[in-house]
């Protein structure tokens, strides 16, 4: 995501300074773009009016911003940073107090989207902070995304992005569940989700997700184990209010459970093979005909 993006900063005419934690995939987007390759954090930020961190979690964002030769030792007052990662709202909300301090402004402004539309500049970005901030950085949004929405204060983007994602993954366990018991019950299931696509189980999900899970093809557009953590940290944040989300802790579940079964790095889709596994086997000389009808 965070290349793409970057990518298209450069497009748009930003100078761009990256770095990576991995430092071949800073070199292999500088051979592709005009990008300039950083040594270090701290001196990717020095050389900018803006920081953008797009990492896996809040510790990473922390590590990246506050550890050894870090982005915000080479920020001055007055410096824009902006947090593209989905992290724990309490955490965005710490990290901009942090910054807060030194004089920088910060906004948490995670994307939907996947990679896609990382590769097309048609992200929706979701924005928490002050609005004179949203404004500075409103250029650079507009060289990554389509859809860009001020959602409130300060950990407020990441609250709305958890909320995404956790209906996003309720609504493919749901999928998966009822791809399970169709086959189990002798459905062509091409038929089954083209009659779901017509009607009002019609969605996006359906329409990215159907496929994959039909043919067990798991090549990531967004992993498994960043849905499980995304739908944690919305557990976390439901926990801390009066606020019920049982069908999340079941999606949580299943995530988790798909997790522990399979390699690391597939798409988000194997939650299928949960609920394929979940349907018990037949008794022996047991049978099912749903197409027996009464004589």
């Amino acid at each position: 995501m965070g290349s793409r993006m970057a990518a298209n900063l450069d497009r748009a005419g930003f100078e761009v300074h990256v770095w990576n934690r991995s430092p071949e995939r800073a070199r292999e987007l500088a051979k592709r773009s005009g990008v300039q390759v950083a040594r270090t954090a701290l001196e990717a930020a020095r050389a900018a009016q803006a920081t953008i961190t797009m990492v896996v979690d809040g510790p990473d964002v922390e590590a990246v911003l506050f550890g050894p030769n870090s982005a915000a030792d080479g920020m001055e007052p007055g410096h824009l940073c902006i947090d593209m990662s989905t992290i724990a709202p309490h955490a965005a909300v710490a990290i901009g107090e942090r910054l807060e301090r030194s004089g920088i402004d910060f906004l948490d402004a995670p994307v939907t989207g996947s990679k896609p539309r990382a590769e097309d500049g048609t992200l929706t970005i979701i924005v928490g902070g002050e609005p004179g901030a949203l404004e500075r950085a409103r250029p650079l949004f507009e060289a990554m995304g389509e859809l860009i929405v001020h959602v409130g204060t300060r950990g407020k983007g990441q609250v709305v992005k958890l909320l995404n994602n956790t209906v996003a993954a309720i609504n493919a366990a749901g999928l998966a569940q009822a791809l399970a018991l169709g086959r189990e019950l002798g459905a062509d299931l091409e038929a089954a989700v083209a009659v779901m696509g017509s009607g009002s189980a019609g969605s996006t999900i359906l329409d990215l997700k159907s496929a994959p899970m039909l043919e067990h093809d798991f090549e990531p557009l967004f992993k498994l184990e960043h849905m499980l953590k995304d739908v944690r940290h919305c557990l976390d944040a439901a926990g801390d209010s009066r606020a019920a989300f049982s069908l999340a802790s079941e999606a949580e579940r299943m995530y988790a459970k798909a997790a522990d079964c399979g390699p690391e790095g597939r798409d988000f889709a194997a939650v299928v093979v949960v609920a394929e596994e979940e349907i018990p086997p037949r008794p022996k000389g047991a049978g099912f005909d749903v197409a027996q009808e009464n004589p």
